[in-house]
């Protein structure tokens, strides 16, 4: 039940703070991005990127492990963090297939691998008492929460939109529409959320989420789907998400909002308020991905069936 409340406090130097952390985010990525899709240097798709990706997985890994220690809750420190990099990074191996379905099948290889080598470890170094089972599950669990998505979006940017298209852009299509959705979403409920919102979605688990906040990140994202999706794809008789970009911005967009509340959990039960501080204002690498991480399989998914 929402409740009607004053809007939450609202820190007049966090704004910008954000947003010159997320220009500076944004202009690494789109500098990545560009040499990417125009293969510079002759490097084959996602070899510009790849870097990115693994950076923040396993950054990400490190910044989960150091939460749950603070908590009590044991992980392997080495194996969280380099099995998240690892299962992201698998859907850019090379293989003879071009088919989607081939790239994430090398991520269930890799997260297979992951948990055999958690679990020997953990056989490795057992003693009575040292809570071993928790350690195995919860490293094997954070390193796959992380790790999967992560892998749904190097799978995204290797999707062939058009076989026949040479424009950069249109390679890059699939991640791009991901993270330009979710992010418009991010920014439209921080922004209205910080300063309109006063029916609060959760104030026990996120007091500063708002439901004017929901609503304005829901039509950022349809909007940020159309501004990005319908220009290219007119005209085209194939290569666009099932449902084309409508559905597209509503389910990817209340997916980003889903993946926001589930690390307001993770934190909440950690007793963290950001997961890092190497970002800046925008936290640290989980607080960066996190609306990513459940919308990215999504995103995956209306591709491949578009």
């Amino acid at each position: 039940m929402s409740q009607n409340l004053p809007a939450a406090p609202h820190r007049p130097g966090a704004l910008p703070s954000r947003l010159l952390s997320g220009l500076a985010a944004a202009g690494l990525f789109a500098a990545l991005a560009w040499a990417d899709a125009h293969g510079t240097a002759k490097a084959p798709p996602m070899a510009w990127l790849l870097p990115l990706v693994i950076a923040v997985a396993a950054g990400a890994g490190r910044e989960a492990v150091r939460l749950a220690t603070a908590a009590g809750v044991p992980l392997a420190p080495g194996l969280v963090p380099l099995g998240a990099a690892v299962i992201a990074a698998a859907p850019a191996l090379p293989l003879p297939e071009t088919d989607p379905l081939a790239t994430i099948g090398s991520a269930a290889v890799a997260t297979m691998s992951i948990i055999a080598a958690v679990f020997v470890s953990g056989v490795a170094r057992y003693a009575a008492g040292d809570r071993s089972l928790a350690r195995a599950v919860g490293s094997v669990a954070t390193a796959v929460a992380i790790g999967l998505p992560l892998a749904f979006m190097v799978g995204l940017r290797l999707i062939r939109v058009d076989a026949d298209d040479t424009d950069p852009f249109v390679r890059l299509l699939p991640v791009v529409s991901l993270i330009a959705v979710v992010k418009a979403g991010d920014i439209a409920a921080y922004a209205v959320g910080s300063t309109l919102g006063r029916h609060r979605m959760a104030p026990v688990l996120s007091p500063g989420k708002t439901w004017e906040g929901a609503a304005a990140s829901l039509a950022a994202s349809v909007a940020a789907a159309w501004l990005i999706i319908g220009p290219q794809m007119r005209g085209r008789s194939a290569g666009q998400p099932l449902g084309g970009w409508p559905l597209y911005g509503v389910a990817v967009g209340v997916a980003g909002m889903l993946g926001d509340l589930a690390e307001s959990l993770v934190k909440r039960e950690l007793h963290a308020k950001d997961s890092g501080r190497l970002l800046g204002g925008m936290g640290g690498f989980l607080d960066l991905v996190d609306s990513l991480l459940l919308a990215a399989p999504v995103a995956w998914l209306l591709w491949v069936l578009g």
